[in-house]
């Protein structure tokens, strides 16, 4: 049965995690960083630092256990497959044509799991790039990771803000996220929390089209009641 898209909002929004991640007291998770450049790095060490177990992974193993140095135990190395076997829940910062092969070499360790989508397509690109960009990334995305509870999540926002963000008690960084599981997105908020930042749920995954490049909510990087007013969201209660 089909919902309306403020409906589908509220509901998430009253279910969402509401503790500060300085100050959590729901349990670690065990997650997992696949692409740990720029972005996925800047959010990995964040959730180390608010208490999860995270396993990061990259082309460039030996770059990442010294980008890692002196985050304690709780950080890890892994190759993707040892990555995606580790974590229940897992982010995915690669090049968006990276998807297709990922999503088959890792599909049995990925089945069930919640991943979060922030790759984007490069723009201009033909192929499945061009696809993406024009029926929506989130369309494409679920079929390049059939299986997984796909949410779009910080792949609207730069590296440089989720940390400025972090570093601040007031006016946090917005992250739009989108998704057709709702316990998924709940799981998702808390994350995004847990980095610093406020999530901003604009619905079903279809409604990630409106943060993709080009659009309102894409690198807007400013503070959640802004991107809600640009994004047309009711404002947050």
């Amino acid at each position: 049965m089909s919902i309306s898209r403020r409906t589908f909002i509220a509901a998430v929004a009253s279910a969402a995690f509401t503790l500060d991640a300085r100050a959590s007291t729901t349990p670690p998770m065990r997650l997992g960083v696949i692409g740990a450049g720029w972005l996925g790095g800047t959010v990995g060490r964040l959730w180390v630092r608010a208490g999860h177990e995270v396993m990061f992974s990259s082309r460039n193993l030996e770059r990442v256990r010294a980008d890692l140095a002196g985050l304690g135990e709780r950080a890890r190395v892994g190759t993707p497959a040892e990555t995606a076997a580790f974590a229940t829940v897992l982010l995915f910062a690669v090049p968006y044509d990276a998807l297709p092969d990922l999503g088959r070499e890792l599909a049995s360790s990925l089945r069930g799991k919640i991943v979060l989508d922030a790759c984007n397509p490069r723009p201009g690109s033909a192929g499945l790039s061009g696809e993406a960009e024009a029926i929506g990334v989130g369309a494409v995305s679920s079929r390049l990771l059939a299986g997984t509870r796909l949410v779009r999540a910080f792949s609207a926002v730069d590296a440089t803000a989720i940390e400025a963000s972090a570093a601040r008690a007031q006016g946090r960084l917005g992250v739009p996220i989108a998704s057709d599981d709702r316990e998924a997105l709940e799981v998702a908020s808390r994350l995004v929390r847990d980095a610093g930042s406020e999530p901003v749920v604009t619905g079903d995954l279809a409604t990630a089209r409106s943060f993709q490049r080009g659009q309102p909510g894409f690198r807007a990087n400013t503070d959640a009641a802004e991107l809600r007013r640009r994004l047309g969201l009711p404002a947050s209660s």
